[in-house]
């Protein structure tokens, strides 16, 4: 009690100063003379706005426009209303219900007051960007709708979010209204015939609202600014809604629905909804796929920041019905006998190669690239047959399917194939292989080996722990995780050969060596001969771990090249590269003089063929002279008289150890097919320990190495002892020796 009365002896002395001092403030903060009257009472005035105004009462929006606030009024005139009604069947503005005239007001607002000046400006977050929008926020919102979902009545609202972040409570999802002006057709290069791809019946005029002409512009209130329009504007659709009203487009839509959509509950919207409408349901979240590249029902754009909606929007291209058939018939179902029994990944990749990030601007449609960062396959003149300018973006209906890359090139043949989903998976996990081969712009041939055929050879994938597993069929040994699945990325790699001369078109009757992988990333070499397919790891003994030839099963032409279907792998070599050369030495003499005087150096390991500083799994290549090359380098004392270590000094020993190593490649597989040129590091160091380099030539048919003596030389490839495979390695056969 004692703290009140202190209170009110505090406080009624304030009243009555304020009182006594309210004949001096009152005229300070009267509103002040010649300010214009507000949004309603300036359309009243005018006298031509008579529907719109009673419209306005309708949706309760008189007291906010007579008041202060900061709109943009796109206020359709009378005369545009008359037309409206004919359209609609309203004898009069009376007949309008209340949810058509909200519809009507809210679009027709805009947050924010902008002059026809600055509504091509971008309001971002670091200032305004001229000329850089066409859109603005309007005050009308979907909010909450009543479907019947799978046989069932829910509740829904539409996310406002893209990929993972897909609803964000307190965001009403508003609807943007889309409009045309000179300023920001010249900075983005578009002209009239944009404006009128869609809307061929209306005239640009330099400030339109989405088909509608701006009369008069920039009427000032004190709460805002209007633009008068001719033609009166509901709230469109957005690209899930078109969708769904449209039955052209029916089958595309329910791959969507039934494989990349789920209703979540949402507490959060569940207690707005609740306390809204005193009713007692749940709210349902329609989230998309988070692998899209948009939600088609996201009114908002990126939302990087709060207004990036302005400056862009989404693009779909979507294929009509009797298209789209045509394509689940002749492509997707080629293997599969139901659209239903397709892995999530094709419904992903179809229907992001539909999809763009941006507004795709019928002048500048080559400018754009789809989801999957292809080019857009279609002829806007020809193959369009529908344009929409919807409230989240464009929607352009097609008489075609988007001809992407991952339906016609050699990874369809594994990835349209449920015998191959092993194969897939590998080309899709973040290697880099699926790019690669579905780049239709390049030809290449691919190797594969079938689901079956990797579990006979120890692989299967464990989809609980989620990693790769591999049991050794020798021992029984298990492995499983980063390992394994690195093992089949090298395994595969060796699968893929860029031809872009058809190289392998004619397997079954040719026979060569041919380097794997793409000119970005070399692979290593393997070669095939009359339907027959050799690793490094081929040519290993069975004995010593090798593994048997690869059969050629099977293939399928594809527009940038054959897949051929295979019974094993093309298998990398375990074997170190010395023991390689000891079974050439074993084969053939003209490698023995040069193995007798490695096998003996300090260098090397006879035991286990490991040469000092080469490892396994690294590039290298062995430039081997023949016998006579070694006579002459030992006649010319480049190497001693006896390869025995026990008969050489030490320095000739180190002398040993130097030659061979300058006739080692460091980290490049050199072969007669041009790719590699010019100097290359060898593993000797000179007497510095500077690196020390041979010269390369090579092209189609021939390959030779000269050393930096200036005197001696260019040692040439023995083309019928050459090419010879170990790990990653070549071991070449040449008639003259390098001078280190």
């Amino acid at each position: 009690m004692k703290k009140k009365i202190h209170y009110y002896l505090f406080v009624l002395p304030l009243l009555a100063l304020f009182a006594s001092c309210s004949q001096e403030l009152d005229p300070y903060y009267e509103r002040p003379a010649g300010l214009e009257d507000p949004i309603y009472q300036q359309l009243e005035a005018r006298g031509n706005f008579k529907s719109l105004t009673a419209l306005i009462q309708k949706a309760g929006y008189k007291d906010i426009l007579s008041k202060a606030g900061y709109w943009t009024m796109m206020a359709p005139n009378d005369e545009a209303f008359t037309k409206f009604f004919q359209e609609k069947g309203f004898s009069d503005v009376s007949k309008v219900d209340s949810i058509t005239a909200a519809k009507i007001v809210k679009f027709a607002l805009i947050y924010n007051a902008f002059r026809e000046e600055k509504l091509s400006d971008y309001q971002s977050s670091k200032g305004w960007v001229v000329d850089n929008a066409y859109r603005r926020r309007t005050a009308f919102y979907d909010g909450f709708q009543s479907k019947i979902v799978n046989g069932q009545p829910k509740v829904i609202v539409g996310t406002n979010r893209n990929g993972s972040a897909l609803y964000v409570a307190g965001d009403n999802n508003n609807k943007y209204v889309t409009y045309f002006t000179n300023e920001y057709f010249a900075s983005k290069r578009l002209s009239a015939g944009d404006f009128n791809y869609f809307y061929p019946t209306a005239e640009y005029t330099g400030f339109n609202v989405l088909d509608s002409k701006v009369t008069e512009a920039d009427i000032i209130a004190e709460n805002g600014v209007i633009h008068e329009l001719d033609k009166v504007n509901l709230p469109p659709l957005n690209i899930d809604q078109y969708l769904e009203q449209n039955p052209n487009y029916s089958l595309f839509r329910d791959v969507i629905e039934k494989n990349l959509v789920r209703y979540d509950f949402n507490q959060q919207a569940t207690t707005a909804y609740r306390n809204y409408t005193k009713k007692t349901d749940d709210v349902f979240v329609k989230m998309y796929d988070p692998t899209l590249k948009f939600a088609p029902n996201n009114e908002n754009y990126m939302k990087a920041e709060d207004n990036d909606g302005q400056a862009d929007a989404y693009t779909m291209i979507v294929p009509e019905n009797a298209a789209f058939q045509t394509f689940v018939n002749t492509v997707l179902l080629k293997n599969y006998s139901a659209v239903e029994k397709l892995p999530i990944y094709v419904f992903q990749d179809l229907v992001n190669a539909h999809m763009v990030q941006s507004a795709v601007w019928p002048t500048l449609k080559d400018d754009y690239v789809n989801a999957l960062g292809e080019e857009l396959k279609f002829d806007f003149n020809t193959d369009i047959t529908d344009k929409k300018v919807l409230s989240n973006g464009f929607f352009y209906g097609a008489n075609k399917v988007q001809k992407s890359n991952l339906f016609y090139s050699v990874y369809t043949s594994a990835y349209l194939d449920p015998k191959y989903t092993y194969a897939t998976k590998i080309f899709n996990e973040g290697s880099g292989y699926k790019e690669m081969i579905s780049n239709i712009n390049k030809k290449y041939t691919i190797f594969l080996p079938s689901d079956d055929i990797l579990r006979s050879l120890g692989y299967s994938f464990d989809s609980i722990r989620g990693e790769w597993r591999w049991v050794n069929p020798a021992n029984g040994t298990a492995t499983q995780g980063t390992g394994v699945k690195n093992q089949l990325l090298r395994l595969f790699y060796n699968c893929i050969v860029q031809t872009p001369k058809g190289e392998l078109d004619n397997i079954a009757t040719t026979s060569g060596i041919i380097r794997t992988g793409d000119e970005e990333l070399p692979g290593e070499y393997i070669k095939w001969s009359n339907n027959k397919i050799y690793a490094a790891g081929n040519f290993v003994p069975i004995a010593s771990g090798g593994a048997p030839a690869v059969n050629v099963i099977g293939k399928e032409v594809q527009q940038n090249g054959i897949a051929y279907y295979v019974d094993r792998f093309p298998e990398f070599s375990l074997e170190l590269q010395g023991k390689a050369i000891e079974r050439l030495a074993a084969t053939n003499t003209e490698f023995d003089a040069f193995f007798q005087y490695l096998k003996n150096s300090t260098i090397y390991t006879a035991s286990t063929g490991k040469i000092e500083g080469v490892a396994l799994g690294s590039s290298y290549t062995f430039i081997v002279p023949n016998k006579a090359a070694i006579a002459r380098a030992v006649a010319a004392k480049v190497l001693p008289a006896s390869p025995l270590a026990a008969s050489q000094t030490q320095g000739e020993k180190d002398l040993v150890a130097d030659f061979i190593r300058y006739h080692i490649i460091n980290n490049k597989t050199v072969s007669n097919d041009g790719f590699i040129t010019g100097q290359q590091e060898t593993l000797r160091k000179d007497t510095k320990g500077d690196k020390t380099y041979v010269e390369v030539t090579s092209a189609a048919g021939t390959l030779s190495f000269k050393d930096n003596s200036g005197n001696n030389a260019a040692a040439k490839f023995i083309l019928a002892s050459s090419n010879n495979l170990a790990d990653r390695s070549l071991i070449h056969l040449v008639d003259n020796y390098l001078l280190p």
